[in-house]
């Protein structure tokens, strides 16, 4: 991976790119590639007491400082926070934004999860992916010189999936846990209506994948990983940090 890539991240919510790839993404970033994030929706339902226009304004607000740490550019779609759906207007708003950002590889969210913004959000991905490159598709950006190549996050770590390519993300799991730690409404949230410590969750998450970087080995929290699985193809060469 010597050349310097375009880098972009899709996510259905604020918080699902810092919690599915956060690590990835910092060590890109740290080696010098563009990172590009884009956050599909705006979150403004994922609250009791604070209203929807209100809390949009605060996750954006989160997200961009979460960005921030790593130094991504942010893409805000910002459409509606449980109503993400594939049509073909909304398609055609994912070309546009693939279309400026010019990524090489995208990440995104597997297709078969529990959320229907993240399906809908891994599926407006695939389509618009290859829809960015044909020019008779008119956006307000020019058509993408090529097909991005795309890596599923966001896939069940129980699951069993040959392609599976993992990441060794412990040097910047610091970075990560204060990219989720700026979503600070979210985690605030979950935890006391929910009672769920989103930040104790993801740490789990990517201990449990970090034993897939050393199997057998017994596991003393200092391991992280991340998972991916790419979709359609094989690099020649690794593409991942």
């Amino acid at each position: 991976m010597a050349d310097k890539l375009r880098i972009l991240a899709v996510g259905a919510h604020p918080d699902d790119i810092e919690i599915n790839c956060g690590g990835t993404l910092a060590l890109y970033a740290q080696a010098g590639h563009h990172v590009m994030m884009a956050y599909a929706t705006n979150g403004e339902k994922g609250h009791v007491t604070i209203p929807p226009p209100e809390l949009a304004l605060i996750r954006e607000k989160e997200a961009r400082a979460a960005a921030a740490i790593i130094g991504a550019e942010v893409f805000w779609l910002n459409f509606p926070d449980g109503d993400l759906f594939y049509d073909r207007e909304t398609r055609l708003h994912f070309v546009d934004m693939i279309r400026q950002a010019q990524p090489d590889l995208i990440l995104t969210h597997w297709g078969e999860t529990y959320h229907p913004d993240h399906i809908a959000t891994s599926q407006l991905v695939c389509g618009a992916s290859y829809i960015s490159t044909v020019p008779h598709f008119k956006t307000e950006h020019q058509a993408h010189t090529q097909v991005p190549k795309i890596y599923y996050m966001d896939v069940y770590y129980g699951a069993a999936v040959e392609a599976s390519e993992y990441v060794d993300i412990t040097p910047v799991h610091e970075q990560k846990k204060e990219m989720l730690a700026a979503h600070a409404s979210q985690l605030d949230w979950l935890r006391e209506n929910h009672g769920v410590d989103l930040m104790a969750r993801m740490i789990a998450q990517d201990q449990a994948i970090g034993q897939k970087l050393s199997p057998g080995v017994a596991h003393d929290g200092t391991v992280y990983g991340e998972r991916f699985v790419p979709r359609g193809f094989r690099a020649a060469t690794r593409l991942l940090p």
